[in-house]
């Protein structure tokens, strides 16, 4: 049994085995996932898990390279996008920041490694994250 780091078994595999540039979706509970895409379900009620707490978490064990975001984000959720914002700031994680249209995030998940959906409830808490390369 791993002692420390993300318990969750499909959430570690798919991290293990994601390489550069490979992405990962985490999303708010209504975020719609593509039957393509594996959907790692982590809602347990409204609420719970939060996006930003399951971001922390992912962000702790991720190299990236690249955020995507809906351009929605800055005036229908500026609190969670300021949340996003300083946890990457506070990591010192140097990474680019792509907004795109709700429309187009939804569609890039598709070619996503995996959607974490998370309990989360406000609108548009959903990003896509590239992988970087850890050398």
């Amino acid at each position: 049994m791993k002692r420390n780091g993300i318990l969750n078994a499909d959430i570690s595999r798919v991290l293990s085995y994601m390489g550069h540039t490979d992405t990962l979706a985490i999303g708010d509970c209504g975020l719609p996932i593509p039957e393509e895409t594996e959907r790692i379900d982590l809602s347990l009620k409204p609420g719970m898990p939060s996006f930003m707490d399951v971001l922390s978490e992912v962000v702790n064990e991720m190299k990236i390279e690249k955020i995507v975001l809906a351009e929605e984000i800055r005036e229908k959720n500026p609190q969670v996008l300021e949340g996003i914002l300083e946890l990457f700031h506070k990591t010192d994680m140097e990474c680019a920041i792509e907004y795109v249209s709700h429309e187009e995030l939804k569609s890039r998940t598709k070619i996503c490694k995996a959607v974490i959906r998370t309990g989360e409830t406000t609108p548009y808490a959903n990003i896509i994250l590239q992988s970087a390369c850890l050398f």
